[in-house]
Protein backbone atom coordinates (compact mmCIF):
# COMPACT_ATOMS: atom_id res chain seq x y z
CA UNK A 1 0.00 0.00 0.00
CA UNK A 2 1.10 3.40 -0.87
CA UNK A 3 2.59 5.68 1.85
CA UNK A 4 0.52 8.69 0.80
CA UNK A 5 -3.08 8.62 1.20
CA UNK A 6 -5.00 9.15 -1.93
CA UNK A 7 -7.73 11.11 0.36
CA UNK A 8 -7.73 13.38 3.38
CA UNK A 9 -10.57 14.56 4.93
CA UNK A 10 -10.65 17.19 7.22
CA UNK A 11 -13.54 18.33 10.28
CA UNK A 12 -16.33 17.87 7.12
CA UNK A 13 -19.67 19.13 8.79
CA UNK A 14 -22.80 19.76 6.86
CA UNK A 15 -25.63 21.96 8.62
CA UNK A 16 -29.07 22.39 7.26
CA UNK A 17 -30.13 25.11 9.91
CA UNK A 18 -30.11 23.44 12.88
CA UNK A 19 -30.00 20.24 11.69
CA UNK A 20 -27.41 17.95 11.41
CA UNK A 21 -25.98 16.28 8.31
CA UNK A 22 -22.60 15.17 9.77
CA UNK A 23 -20.23 16.50 12.03
CA UNK A 24 -16.16 16.66 12.36
CA UNK A 25 -15.48 14.00 10.35
CA UNK A 26 -11.82 13.50 9.46
CA UNK A 27 -10.15 10.25 8.11
CA UNK A 28 -7.10 9.06 4.90
CA UNK A 29 -7.76 6.54 2.56
CA UNK A 30 -5.22 4.76 0.87
CA UNK A 31 -4.54 3.53 -2.67
CA UNK A 32 -6.35 0.47 -2.77
CA UNK A 33 -8.54 0.53 0.36
CA UNK A 34 -11.89 0.12 1.02
CA UNK A 35 -13.72 2.35 3.52
CA UNK A 36 -17.43 1.26 3.86
CA UNK A 37 -19.29 4.36 6.05
CA UNK A 38 -22.68 2.71 7.63
CA UNK A 39 -25.40 3.72 10.36
CA UNK A 40 -29.42 3.37 9.74
CA UNK A 41 -31.40 5.88 7.75
CA UNK A 42 -30.84 9.06 8.54
CA UNK A 43 -27.34 8.78 10.28
CA UNK A 44 -25.64 11.05 7.91
CA UNK A 45 -24.03 8.44 5.85
CA UNK A 46 -24.91 9.86 2.68
CA UNK A 47 -24.97 13.09 3.45
CA UNK A 48 -20.67 12.64 4.37
CA UNK A 49 -20.62 10.88 0.68
CA UNK A 50 -22.43 13.56 -0.99
CA UNK A 51 -19.66 15.88 1.03
CA UNK A 52 -16.65 13.82 -0.02
CA UNK A 53 -17.64 13.53 -4.01
CA UNK A 54 -18.24 16.70 -4.31
CA UNK A 55 -21.77 16.63 -4.97
CA UNK A 56 -22.77 18.91 -2.12
CA UNK A 57 -20.74 21.44 -0.39
CA UNK A 58 -20.30 21.17 3.22
CA UNK A 59 -20.53 23.90 5.52
CA UNK A 60 -17.15 23.55 7.12
CA UNK A 61 -13.51 21.38 6.14
CA UNK A 62 -11.97 20.36 3.62
CA UNK A 63 -11.23 17.27 1.34
CA UNK A 64 -8.21 16.88 -0.25
CA UNK A 65 -7.08 14.86 -3.12
CA UNK A 66 -4.18 13.63 -4.32
CA UNK A 67 -3.53 14.11 -8.15
CA UNK A 68 -1.87 12.30 -10.23
CA UNK A 69 0.61 14.84 -10.87
CA UNK A 70 1.38 14.06 -6.72
CA UNK A 71 0.17 17.38 -5.63
CA UNK A 72 -3.01 17.52 -2.80
CA UNK A 73 -5.99 19.93 -4.23
CA UNK A 74 -8.59 21.03 -2.00
CA UNK A 75 -11.32 20.23 -3.60
CA UNK A 76 -13.66 22.89 -3.04
CA UNK A 77 -10.92 25.37 -3.89
CA UNK A 78 -11.21 23.98 -7.43
CA UNK A 79 -13.47 25.27 -9.89
CA UNK A 80 -15.67 23.40 -11.61
CA UNK A 81 -14.65 22.47 -15.03
CA UNK A 82 -11.95 20.90 -12.69
CA UNK A 83 -13.79 19.22 -10.50
CA UNK A 84 -16.09 17.50 -13.33
CA UNK A 85 -12.96 16.57 -15.19
CA UNK A 86 -12.08 14.71 -12.08
CA UNK A 87 -15.59 12.58 -11.58
CA UNK A 88 -15.20 11.93 -15.05
CA UNK A 89 -11.51 10.43 -15.40
CA UNK A 90 -10.11 9.73 -11.66
CA UNK A 91 -13.29 8.79 -9.96
CA UNK A 92 -16.50 6.77 -10.83
CA UNK A 93 -19.89 7.10 -8.47
CA UNK A 94 -22.29 4.23 -8.56
CA UNK A 95 -25.93 5.08 -7.26
CA UNK A 96 -27.96 2.93 -5.70
CA UNK A 97 -30.89 3.36 -8.58
CA UNK A 98 -28.87 2.28 -11.52
CA UNK A 99 -31.22 5.09 -13.94
CA UNK A 100 -29.37 7.73 -11.80
CA UNK A 101 -25.65 6.48 -13.34
CA UNK A 102 -26.88 5.63 -17.06
CA UNK A 103 -28.47 7.31 -19.43
CA UNK A 104 -31.37 5.29 -19.87
CA UNK A 105 -31.96 6.23 -23.45
CA UNK A 106 -28.80 5.55 -25.49
CA UNK A 107 -27.40 1.56 -25.79
CA UNK A 108 -24.88 -0.10 -23.28
CA UNK A 109 -22.18 -0.01 -25.46
CA UNK A 110 -22.74 4.00 -26.19
CA UNK A 111 -23.16 4.45 -21.99
CA UNK A 112 -19.51 2.97 -21.51
CA UNK A 113 -18.67 4.49 -24.45
CA UNK A 114 -19.55 7.82 -23.60
CA UNK A 115 -16.89 7.74 -20.53
CA UNK A 116 -13.97 6.75 -23.06
CA UNK A 117 -14.80 9.74 -25.22
CA UNK A 118 -15.07 12.27 -22.29
CA UNK A 119 -11.32 11.63 -21.43
CA UNK A 120 -10.10 11.81 -25.41
CA UNK A 121 -11.07 8.60 -26.84
CA UNK A 122 -12.46 9.26 -30.50
CA UNK A 123 -11.65 5.80 -32.28
CA UNK A 124 -15.22 3.75 -33.19
CA UNK A 125 -13.26 1.26 -33.22
CA UNK A 126 -11.32 1.13 -29.78
CA UNK A 127 -14.63 2.64 -28.04
CA UNK A 128 -16.78 -0.62 -29.63
CA UNK A 129 -14.20 -3.16 -28.54
CA UNK A 130 -13.61 -1.65 -25.09
CA UNK A 131 -17.07 -1.54 -24.22
CA UNK A 132 -17.28 -5.19 -25.81
CA UNK A 133 -14.39 -6.22 -23.58
CA UNK A 134 -16.38 -4.18 -20.44
CA UNK A 135 -19.83 -6.06 -20.62
CA UNK A 136 -18.59 -9.48 -20.70
CA UNK A 137 -16.27 -8.33 -17.35
CA UNK A 138 -19.24 -7.62 -15.80
CA UNK A 139 -20.84 -10.44 -17.07
CA UNK A 140 -23.42 -8.79 -19.59
CA UNK A 141 -23.94 -10.66 -23.14
CA UNK A 142 -22.10 -8.28 -25.77
CA UNK A 143 -25.01 -9.34 -28.19
CA UNK A 144 -26.81 -6.74 -26.12
CA UNK A 145 -24.50 -4.23 -26.49
CA UNK A 146 -26.83 -2.25 -28.73
CA UNK A 147 -30.04 -2.50 -26.02
CA UNK A 148 -30.80 0.41 -24.32
CA UNK A 149 -30.47 -0.04 -20.54
CA UNK A 150 -34.70 -0.11 -20.10
CA UNK A 151 -34.51 -3.29 -21.56
CA UNK A 152 -32.64 -4.68 -18.81
CA UNK A 153 -33.18 -6.53 -15.20
CA UNK A 154 -32.12 -4.22 -11.78
CA UNK A 155 -29.11 -6.33 -11.68
CA UNK A 156 -28.48 -5.61 -15.06
CA UNK A 157 -28.51 -1.87 -15.17
CA UNK A 158 -26.45 -2.62 -11.90
CA UNK A 159 -23.52 -3.69 -13.86
CA UNK A 160 -23.69 -1.63 -16.56
CA UNK A 161 -23.28 1.25 -14.30
CA UNK A 162 -20.15 -0.74 -12.99
CA UNK A 163 -19.03 -0.88 -16.45
CA UNK A 164 -19.72 2.61 -17.41
CA UNK A 165 -17.97 3.92 -14.61
CA UNK A 166 -14.63 1.76 -14.33
CA UNK A 167 -13.62 1.69 -17.97
CA UNK A 168 -11.74 5.15 -18.09
CA UNK A 169 -9.40 3.33 -14.97
CA UNK A 170 -10.34 5.15 -11.90
CA UNK A 171 -8.65 5.40 -9.03
CA UNK A 172 -11.33 6.18 -6.69
CA UNK A 173 -14.69 4.77 -6.67
CA UNK A 174 -17.97 5.99 -4.22
CA UNK A 175 -20.90 3.40 -4.27
CA UNK A 176 -23.94 4.86 -2.46
CA UNK A 177 -25.62 1.52 -1.39
CA UNK A 178 -25.01 -0.48 -4.81
CA UNK A 179 -26.67 -3.95 -4.08
CA UNK A 180 -29.55 -1.70 -2.12
CA UNK A 181 -32.88 -2.90 -4.20
CA UNK A 182 -32.04 -6.20 -5.67
CA UNK A 183 -33.06 -9.39 -4.94
CA UNK A 184 -30.15 -11.61 -2.16
CA UNK A 185 -29.16 -13.90 -4.93
CA UNK A 186 -28.74 -11.04 -7.44
CA UNK A 187 -27.06 -9.19 -4.63
CA UNK A 188 -24.54 -11.79 -3.69
CA UNK A 189 -23.54 -12.04 -7.67
CA UNK A 190 -23.11 -8.31 -8.02
CA UNK A 191 -21.35 -7.97 -4.98
CA UNK A 192 -18.76 -11.08 -6.11
CA UNK A 193 -18.33 -9.06 -8.94
CA UNK A 194 -17.59 -5.94 -7.63
CA UNK A 195 -15.36 -7.36 -4.82
CA UNK A 196 -13.18 -9.27 -7.76
CA UNK A 197 -13.38 -5.86 -9.89
CA UNK A 198 -11.93 -3.16 -6.52
CA UNK A 199 -9.00 -6.46 -6.02
CA UNK A 200 -8.16 -6.85 -9.61
CA UNK A 201 -7.40 -2.97 -10.58
CA UNK A 202 -6.39 -1.61 -7.16
CA UNK A 203 -9.57 0.63 -6.41
CA UNK A 204 -9.81 2.80 -3.73
CA UNK A 205 -13.73 2.52 -2.88
CA UNK A 206 -15.84 4.73 -0.22
CA UNK A 207 -18.99 2.43 0.00
CA UNK A 208 -21.98 3.47 1.97
CA UNK A 209 -24.21 0.64 2.91
CA UNK A 210 -26.86 -0.10 6.12
CA UNK A 211 -26.01 -3.34 5.39
CA UNK A 212 -23.28 -5.07 7.63
CA UNK A 213 -22.70 -8.33 5.70
CA UNK A 214 -21.86 -6.05 2.69
CA UNK A 215 -19.73 -4.53 4.73
CA UNK A 216 -17.57 -7.38 6.06
CA UNK A 217 -17.37 -8.56 1.95
CA UNK A 218 -15.90 -5.74 1.01
CA UNK A 219 -14.18 -3.19 3.16
CA UNK A 220 -10.71 -3.27 4.53
CA UNK A 221 -12.28 -0.75 7.25
CA UNK A 222 -15.39 0.43 8.76
CA UNK A 223 -16.83 3.93 9.93
CA UNK A 224 -19.95 3.50 12.15
CA UNK A 225 -22.21 7.04 11.97
CA UNK A 226 -25.21 7.84 14.19
CA UNK A 227 -27.12 11.61 14.51
CA UNK A 228 -24.11 12.80 11.79
CA UNK A 229 -21.41 11.30 13.68
CA UNK A 230 -18.56 9.00 13.40
CA UNK A 231 -18.94 7.07 16.72
CA UNK A 232 -16.74 3.98 16.07
CA UNK A 233 -13.80 3.53 13.33
CA UNK A 234 -11.52 0.35 12.74
CA UNK A 235 -10.53 -2.75 10.81
CA UNK A 236 -14.03 -3.97 9.62
CA UNK A 237 -13.63 -7.42 11.29
CA UNK A 238 -12.61 -5.70 14.43
CA UNK A 239 -15.70 -3.68 14.58
CA UNK A 240 -18.07 -6.41 13.43
CA UNK A 241 -16.76 -9.22 16.10
CA UNK A 242 -15.71 -6.49 18.77
CA UNK A 243 -18.14 -3.16 18.76
CA UNK A 244 -17.32 -1.27 21.35
CA UNK A 245 -19.97 0.78 21.36
CA UNK A 246 -23.65 0.27 22.50
CA UNK A 247 -25.11 1.41 19.05
CA UNK A 248 -22.90 -0.69 17.21
CA UNK A 249 -23.31 -3.90 19.19
CA UNK A 250 -27.05 -3.40 18.58
CA UNK A 251 -26.65 -3.08 14.79
CA UNK A 252 -24.40 -6.02 14.94
CA UNK A 253 -27.17 -8.06 16.90
CA UNK A 254 -29.81 -7.00 15.30
CA UNK A 255 -28.11 -9.13 12.10
CA UNK A 256 -27.75 -11.69 13.62
CA UNK A 257 -31.28 -12.16 15.13
CA UNK A 258 -32.46 -11.88 11.49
Amino acid sequence: MSETPLLKVNDVSKFYGNRIGCRTVSFELWPGEVLAIVGESGSGKTTLLNCISTRLMPTTGSVEYHMRDGAYRDLYRMNEAERRSLMRTDWGFVHQNPADGLRMTVSAGANVGERLMAVGDRHYGNIRSTAVDWLQRVEIDEGRIDEQPRAFSGGMRQRLQIARNLVTGPRLVFMDEPTGGLDVSVQARLLDLVRGLVHDLGLAAIIVTHDLAVARLLSHRMMVMKDGQVIEHGLTDRVLDDPREAYTQLLVSSILQV
